[in-house]
């Protein structure tokens, strides 16, 4: 009988929150342009979809912490965030800071995410890994590990609101 209500509860809970939403989960994502990554999130913050980190998301991916509402952002026990100061190359080849982009890059980031990052000496080239009990108290925990299924970001639809129903009904008979 526990198992049927709490089946019950998680069905009324998925349709409660709408047949339309999706999950983007984002792992082994070492970043890259902070453009290409400001015009990906700003699609993604449009579309509503919750996202779920769950590994590795380092340099230009954690603009999704600025990007994305907060209550829409989830981490699991395998999130790890990465920051480090923005760069370019310089004259030699070399990777040489981008202050300019640096900063903007850190105006992007939420406020709590910023005082983590001034309590470690600020972005640097050195990469400061968030993760654990530090990240889980700045976002809320999410346990969908088994549901977001692809090293890549991508979208896991909920089920429709007639699956719904039909399980409703099988649970009430």
């Amino acid at each position: 009988m526990k198992f049927l209500t709490g089946l019950l509860a998680a069905v009324l809970l998925i349709a409660s929150m709408g047949a339309s939403q999706a999950v983007v989960r984002i792992a082994d994502d070492r970043g890259g342009r902070i453009g290409t990554y400001v015009d990906r999130y700003q699609d993604l913050r449009q579309s509503g979809d919750t996202v779920i980190i769950d590994g590795l998301c380092a340099s230009a991916c954690t603009i999704v912490l600025g990007a994305i509402p907060h209550d829409r952002i989830c981490v699991t026990s395998h999130a790890t965030l990465g920051f480090h100061a923005a760069w370019d190359f310089g004259t030699n080849g070399r990777a040489v800071t981008n202050s300019e982009a640096t900063q903007m890059l850190y105006a992007m980031y939420p406020s709590q995410v910023k005082r983590w990052i001034n309590q470690r000496g600020g972005l640097t080239p050195h990469m400061l890994f968030l993760k654990g009990r530090q990240l889980q108290a700045m976002y809320k925990p999410c346990y969908l590990d088994a549901q977001a299924s692809a090293n890549k970001p991508s979208r896991v639809p909920l089920p429709q609101a007639d699956q719904l129903e039909s399980a409703r009904g099988q649970l009430l008979h």
